[in-house]
């Protein structure tokens, strides 16, 4: 997980004070704030946390009775939610996260592509980012426009879980939409095979997901198309790129991801030749834009 404290200048803001982060020799969180402007006006103080390292959990916490007691407007990016895939079962792990989170009394959360809609509504003071219009920003651009930024001719969505998400890109870009299946077998539970429509005998598909761990359900469902990787490239919010991820180069030509998990992504292994094909989009942009002013986060 990496840990920003940063700086929010907008309306009726004033820079906030550079805050360092440390840990006592027995290893508890602590900040110190080296720079402390609390009697220039109303104060937006943003904190960035990535990755899913409990630690620095506390580290937010710290951040957060700081800006409180200065009298802080408090806007915390958590753009991979921790625990979001953790929706059911026991423990039930997203409520446990939320519970800390929601602890801090954090003014506004600001989250991409939560997994689940169960953390949605167990986290206070939620925004979330979709990605259809930075996948059309950034990777796609619009199919109605006359430039070379069109791609893709449609979307894939690699089992149903990923129909929402698949189709909210599909409908932003005006591309049709192709759903694939993860099959199992109804004994172990482990997955027995892919299968996905019939797609177009010409033409390039975005594989469209929130999270890539392994890789292994991207790529079975890649070989499931029988598709060549030159025709088919993917798209996931959150590249966490574990155990054998760089395989995904062998099966997709571009794999793209956010820095929401890690700075710059990578899975481990990686040569030059499959280093090419994953991408990284940065959406700080965005996590800004997102920021909502005090009054109205109060409304």
């Amino acid at each position: 997980m990496t840990v920003t404290l940063s700086t929010s200048i907008g309306p009726g803001y004033t820079t906030t004070p550079t805050f360092e982060s440390m840990r006592f020799p027995a290893g508890e969180a602590h900040i110190k704030v080296a720079n402390d402007n609390s009697d220039k006006g109303p104060l937006t103080e943003t904190f960035t946390l990535t990755g899913a390292d409990a630690n620095d959990l506390i580290t937010l916490g710290m951040w957060a009775d700081a800006a409180h007691q200065r009298h802080a407007h408090t806007v915390a990016f958590i753009p991979y939610l921790p625990g979001a895939r953790q929706d059911r079962g026991l423990p039930f792990g997203a409520k446990v996260y939320a519970d800390i989170i929601n602890g801090f009394h954090i003014d506004q959360i600001i989250a991409l592509d939560p997994h689940s809609p169960v953390i949605v509504n167990l986290i206070n003071n939620l925004t979330v980012i979709d990605t259809a219009h930075i996948i059309r920003q950034h990777v796609i651009g619009r199919a109605d426009s006359d430039t070379t930024a069109q791609h893709y001719d449609g979307i894939i969505a690699p089992d149903k879980g990923a129909v929402a998400r698949a189709q909210a890109v599909a409908t932003v870009c005006h591309l049709p939409l192709y759903k694939a299946e993860k099959h199992r077998n109804p004994d172990t539970g482990k997955l027995s095979g892919f299968t996905c429509e019939t797609l177009p005998a010409a033409g390039r598909f975005l594989v469209v997901d929130d999270i890539c761990d392994g890789g292994g359900t991207f790529m079975g469902l890649a070989e499931s198309t029988g598709l060549p990787k030159e025709r088919l490239g993917l798209f996931v919010s959150h590249g966490v790129f574990s155990g054998h991820a760089a395989d995904l180069a062998d099966h997709y030509s571009d794999i793209w991801t956010t820095n929401s998990y890690a700075a710059d992504p990578k899975p481990a292994g990686l040569d030059d030749t499959r280093k090419a094909a994953f991408h990284t989009i940065t959406i700080d942009q965005h996590l800004t834009r997102a920021i909502k002013a005090p009054e109205a986060a109060l409304a």
